[in-house]
Formats: structure tokens, sequence, C-alpha cells
């Protein structure tokens, strides 16, 4: 090499220069993005919208291919069975095949939490991590919050409120947390998200609607819904989404973590179920098959999984920037 060199000088030079070239990219410092004090809570992305739209445009090819899929195995939705029998002709799909998790986060999707039982896929958690308003509402909690503490410890200002039919409070996860994180909680008992409002002393089961529920915190939105409601889920926001698509308005809330019980179910009206979901703006991103039930239930399968969903409507946290600074908090959800 250097006799080639020697009898070509100009290749030196050239080789001198990839040298020197390399040497200043690859010490160059990692690009990062600036937090732009102009807005509120979060930098600019001037690349989210179109992120968006192309998560969308890929979600609508779904669409097509769910009607092929039922025309397949029905022809007709009232024809599709959520579980085929173990039995000729063995058709291979479930009812989970006909709703996959096809729309892409826009920003980074982790489990938060523990792993197993407790953790949830979650979309962008880095946008509400300095949001100062930033609001989550959990119904269900049942005994485990490690999610919530988990949120709690990676996000300056999130309050998250709490409620349960039976349990007491938090899980032990939320007891264990600094005093300055677990004061960010509330939690009220013998509550439980409904269709409509029950809640006079002889009702067993306190019912109240989302919208109960907030007026009473005075909160006009929410980033992160977070619901377990044991197989109600379909009845109560079969009430909650009508108002909101009736009227062209966006819903209350950001992303929605909702775990879907299929007991006894009929595929046509968890269809037109999903598809309401789908009218109000509510774009699934994950899921998550509840593998301890199947594990502890065989004989009944795959009947409960969750899912994450992000609303594409308004102009909440996760699909736009906020407002800067000059515009006011005001400006946005």
């Amino acid at each position: 090499m250097l006799l080639a060199l020697q009898r070509h000088p100009r290749y030196l030079v050239l080789l001198a220069f990839l040298l020197v070239g390399s040497f200043f990219y690859l010490s160059a410092p990692y690009p990062t993005v600036e937090y732009n004090a102009q807005t509120v809570g979060f930098p600019g992305d001037p690349s989210l919208p179109s992120r968006v739209q192309r998560a969308e445009k890929a979600y609508t090819k779904v669409l097509e291919k769910r009607k092929a899929l039922i025309k397949k195995h029905g022809p007709s939705p009232s024809q599709v069975v959520l579980f085929p029998p173990d039995r000729r002709p063995w058709p291979a799909y479930t009812v989970w095949d006909f709703f996959p998790p096809a729309f892409n986060c826009p920003h980074e999707l982790e489990r938060v939490g523990t792993l197993g039982d407790g953790g949830k896929w979650t979309c962008g958690l880095s946008r509400i991590a300095q949001k100062p308003d930033c609001v989550i509402y959990s119904f269900g909690m049942d005994w485990e919050s490690a999610w919530e503490a988990a949120v709690l410890d990676e996000t300056e200002h999130c309050q998250i409120w709490g409620y349960d039919h039976d349990k007491k409070g938090f899980g032990h996860q939320i007891s264990s947390l600094s005093f300055t994180k677990g004061h960010r909680t509330h939690y009220q008992r013998h509550v439980q998200l409904g269709p409509h409002d029950a809640h006079e002393r002889s009702d067993e089961t306190k019912l109240y609607t989302l919208e109960t529920v907030m007026r009473a915190n005075s909160h006009t939105y929410i980033d992160i819904l977070k619901v377990d409601l044991e197989s109600y889920e379909f009845e109560t926001f079969r009430a909650l989404l009508q108002p909101y698509i009736d009227a062209g308005q966006p819903l209350p809330f950001g992303q929605l973590q909702i775990e879907l019980h299929m007991w006894n179910g009929r595929f046509a009206d968890v269809l037109s179920w999903w598809e309401l979901l789908e009218a109000a703006g509510l774009r699934p991103m994950m899921m998550e098959p509840n593998l301890v039930y199947v594990n502890y239930n065989r004989a009944s399968g795959a009947e409960l999984v969750e899912y994450t969903f992000l609303n594409i409507k308004g102009n909440n946290i996760f699909i736009e920037d906020p407002p800067t600074l000059a515009e006011g908090p005001s400006a946005r959800k």
C-alpha cells in the first residue's frame, strides 16, 4: 500500500481527507432534542403531525382487511364466533385477529411498571413527563399499582385519581413512594365507572359516569384514562362515547388503557362496539393477552386482553405540540 501511495500521491491526500472526516464524524456528540423555552411542558416536534397521518393511513388498510376476514369466516358478522370450537373445519382465527393494534404510536412505546401483571403498555410517557397540568384517572384498582407508581416516578407533575368499588386504596407500590410523589395521588372508594349515575344509598354498587367524576374534580381533560371494569366496559363506553360522536366533539382524554373481557359475548356486538371506538377517534396501538388468566382458566381460552388506544381527534398532548407561552395553557388540552 505504501508503494502505491508513493507512486500516486493524490491517493495520499484522499486518504488523509477520509481519516480526518471520519474522526470528526465519530467524535461529534449524539444529536439530542433541546427543550424550547417558548413551549409549555414539552419541546417542539415538527414531524409529529406527519407521523400521526402516516399511522392513520396504514390503519385504514386494516379496516378493509377486517371486512375481508369477516366475509371469509362469516360471511356476515352474526355468523362469526368469538372463539371457533376445536373441530372441523378448524378455522384459524380468534376474535382478536379482527382487531389488531395496527396504529403506530408516534412516540416511544414502552411497558411502564412491573413485568407481568400490573405493568401497562404506554405511548409517549415522555410527552407528559413535565406537563404542568397532567391528569390521570385509574378505575378498577384491584391490589396492583405498579403502573401508577412508575408514572409518578417518571413524571414531575402528574396527579393520579384512583377509584374502585371495593378496594380501600392504591396498592403497596404507592405507599412506598416518597411523600412528594405519593402526595400526587387521590383515592376514592365505592366508585365504579358506569353508563349512568346510580349512587344513592340504596344502590349497592355506586355507579358514576366519567362526566360526573370529572365535574366533581373540576377537570375538563384527562391525559391517560386507565380502566378495568370486568366486562362492564362495553355498556359503559357505549354510553360514554355516543354523545361525543353525535356532537362531533373530541373525547375528553388523550390515551385509553383498557382490559376487554370476552365473556359470553357475540362477535356482531363486539364489532359494533369497536367501530364506535373508531368513530370516536380511538386507535389501538398495543395489545397484550392476559396470560395469567389463560393459565388459570385454560378451558376458557384467551378471553381477556389489554389494549392501549390513542385518541387522534382534538389537540391532546400525544398528537400535537403544546402552545407557546404567549398562547397560554388554556389554548389546548
